[in-house]
């Protein structure tokens, strides 16, 4: 990766054009030949890029660019569109490389795995006196999350999400109906649970008897089921 803060002005073309007048600023170009314009300001977002597949050459100034002040031209073309991002450096600040070596990806906290071992351990959660029946209940179309059943025996389906939207209820919904068709276990309760779960599938959840139930996930990590804790 290469880093470079420059005095710099940008042009973009392609499907639309865009510039960028004259500012110091960090250009970001990666080993996958990305780049990335940014100023100090707007976060992790850039002002201007452009994505690979593209590949960077430098060119000379023109005359009239030299005489402005012009001293090296970027011209960053993307191999599929033609779409091209120009850089005009006036000044190079800091310019420097380095090998950052194979990244293992982002490993999240909180994803959906989690929270149903979490809620596994914690079925009362899901209703008082509840037992776990398994995680990953097999059905025709896929495994709903938890299968438990309540302190009267009731069966309860809880469906789990990060994130709760229409399409977390539509699926519950279709195990349910499936679930249903089985005596062992009918009727079946549904539970949707989540972190967040958005208005408007809670009025269809609600609508279709479904019960929402929110997950505060930092207070399940809090909990270590069956261990005593003396503080």
């Amino acid at each position: 990766m290469r880093l470079v803060i420059a005095r710099c002005a940008v042009d973009y073309t392609g499907r639309l054009n865009a510039h960028l007048p004259p500012a110091t600023r960090l250009l970001v170009h990666k080993g996958d030949g990305s780049l990335l314009v940014h100023s100090d300001g707007g976060s992790y977002k850039p002002l201007n890029w452009m994505s690979p597949p593209c590949h960077l050459e430098t060119e000379e100034p023109g005359e009239e660019e030299a005489s402005a002040g012009v001293v090296e031209v970027w011209r960053v073309t993307h191999k599929k569109t033609g779409d091209a991002l120009r850089v005009q450096l006036y000044e190079i600040i800091h310019d420097s490389a380095h090998e950052l070596g194979v990244d293992p990806g982002l490993q999240k906290d909180g994803v959906e795995a989690d929270l149903q071992r979490l809620l596994a351990e914690q079925v009362d959660r899901v209703s008082e006196g509840a037992t776990l029946v398994r995680r990953e209940f097999p059905t025709a179309i896929g495994p709903v999350d938890l299968m438990v059943r309540d302190a009267s025996g009731a069966a309860i389906a809880v469906e789990i999400k990060r994130r709760g939207d229409i399409d977390g209820v539509e699926q519950l919904t279709r195990y349910l109906e499936l679930l249903g068709r089985d005596p062992h276990l009918a009727p079946v309760q549904g539970v949707f649970a989540a972190q967040e779960i958005k208005p408007q599938a809670r009025i269809l959840a609600e609508d279709r008897g479904i019960r929402c139930l929110v997950l505060d996930y930092e207070d399940m990590k809090g909990v270590e089921s069956g261990i005593p804790r003396l503080f």
